[in-house]
């Protein structure tokens, strides 16, 4: 009796498994990129970009040594070096428009989006994007004259896009990835809009974007409890959804398990498996309250995205004119900087940007089946066609729990039965896995009535 019980149980170990008790294999890969993130070539770029005097979007573009059109050649640069390096690996681009009049733009003005594609080896079409904003500001938007160092905000995110692309350029990966750095996010986010309109256009299939933006943890908070972590934004309900998708959500709950927000979870999941002392910190909001960032465009038209932040903002070094008034320094300069934390944000980013282009693509139309009155689940989807796919895994938590908790691996198939376990008492998922183990980000079902049963014609009599 003790030896059937001690099956029973161990069967029951193997089917359904916490998802972070998982002795998943690392990969070498990734844990060798960790080790190149650089500190020191992160202080370098971020020295370089402050060294131009000020990044405003309004600011010169034919000077070789200040303003934004001097940051602009200097990343541009960056890239086509590092592309040198790995045997002209990368594809370094510009992307110029003209922004016409707004708010903060008083002419049209031309604008610039620099990146870096690295195209991948078995699945190009799918990309992910990594960005940062090189654009700077003082008090005022418009003023493309004052100083405006924006070492933190935003040379810092700007500083981990090339460092990311410095490493990961020199490997391997199934999927395309995007080193980007926008300008006119302090006038409107109009570099990332610009990109992300295009996207859409072209149908891009961006699966995941991140933005790094005020990642140079700010040295006057680093006695924080919260100094181990960066904070990642993601949204609840789409931006793009619609009022169709809108009355589903209602019906059945998903308010927590957008795009994004599975995509913030993977972010928590990837830096937990790989890092020790440094992690993600998830926020269930789309940004802090009154601020936006270049994520939010990319959201708007229906890509998943999240923004990385330091946990402690500190605003008398952000936005500010640089001075001194009362003995208290004003100014957003390279001294408030901590290179190593931005380092950490680096390999943050790395640990799941790393193991989305190294992993099968998401599961597409994945159903949980809503007709009928039963206590099992019945989840469904469609296969992928990725070249090394191993099979599936289902995931499920209570309704209440923030991240997944459980996972059941189902093997190569395309539908699955969770026995006794009713869809109105838990939320579910899907997620494909490769030979190495490499995971997709996790696919929220939507209801989807059972397909009908086929029947044969009688012969006439």
């Amino acid at each position: 009796m003790r030896t059937k019980f001690f099956l029973l149980f161990s069967l029951c170990l193997l089917v359904s498994t916490p998802v972070f008790a998982q002795k998943d294999k690392l990969d070498p890969q990734i844990q060798k990129m960790l080790k190149e993130i650089s500190a020191k070539n992160i202080e370098a770029s971020i020295r370089k970009l402050v060294s131009f005097g000020t990044r405003n979007t309004l600011s010169e573009q034919d000077s070789k040594t200040r303003g934004i059109g001097a940051a602009r050649d200097w990343i541009l640069e960056e890239f086509r070096r590092i592309s040198a390096d790995c045997g002209s690996c990368l594809q370094p681009q510009t992307q110029e428009f003209v922004q016409p009049a707004v708010a903060r733009i008083p002419t049209p003005t031309k604008l610039t989006n620099v990146f870096a594609i690295l195209p991948g080896t078995t699945d190009p079409s799918r990309i992910y994007v990594v960005s940062g904003h090189y654009d700077s500001m003082c008090t005022s938007p418009t003023d493309g004259k004052c100083d405006a160092p924006g070492a933190n905000d935003d040379a810092s995110g700007t500083a981990v896009s090339i460092e990311l692309a410095r490493v990961m350029s020199k490997y391997k990966f199934d999927a395309t990835i995007v080193f980007m750095a926008v300008p006119g996010e302090e006038q409107g986010l109009l570099g990332a809009a610009h990109y992300a309109e295009e996207a859409k256009k072209a149908k891009m299939n961006i699966e995941a974007m991140f933005t790094n933006d005020i990642v140079g943890g700010v040295i006057t908070m680093k006695n924080s409890q919260f100094r181990k972590r960066v904070r990642v934004f993601s949204e609840g309900v789409p931006s793009s959804e619609t009022p169709q998708e809108a009355n589903t959500r209602r019906s059945v709950g998903g308010e927590n398990d957008s795009p994004s927000r599975q995509l913030a979870r993977y972010i928590k999941e990837q830096s937990g498996r790989y890092l020790k002392n440094f992690g993600a910190w998830m926020i269930y909001r789309r940004d802090r309250y009154g601020r936006g960032g270049d994520h939010i465009p990319f959201l708007e038209r229906g890509f998943a995205a999240v923004r990385f932040t330091e946990p402690d903002e500190d605003y008398t070094h952000q936005h500010q004119n640089v001075r001194t008034v009362d003995g208290k320094f004003y100014g957003d300069t390279i001294d408030y900087v901590d290179f190593e934390y931005t380092a950490n944000v680096a390999r943050v980013n790395l640990t799941a940007l790393a193991s989305l282009a190294l992993a099968p693509g998401k599961p597409k139309n994945v159903g949980i089946i809503t007709g009928g009155l039963t206590n099992d689940t019945v989840l469904k989807w469609d296969a992928n066609t990725d070249q090394d796919l191993a099979g599936y895994e289902v995931v499920y938590r209570d309704t209440t729990a923030a991240e997944w908790t459980n996972t059941i691996p189902v093997g190569n198939v395309l539908t699955y039965t969770a026995k006794a376990m009713s869809k109105d008492n838990y939320f579910f998922g899907v997620r494909s896995v490769d030979k190495n183990g490499n995971k997709s980000p996790v696919v929220y079902p939507r209801p989807m009535q059972a397909p009908r049963p086929t029947t044969t014609p009688r012969p006439a009599q």
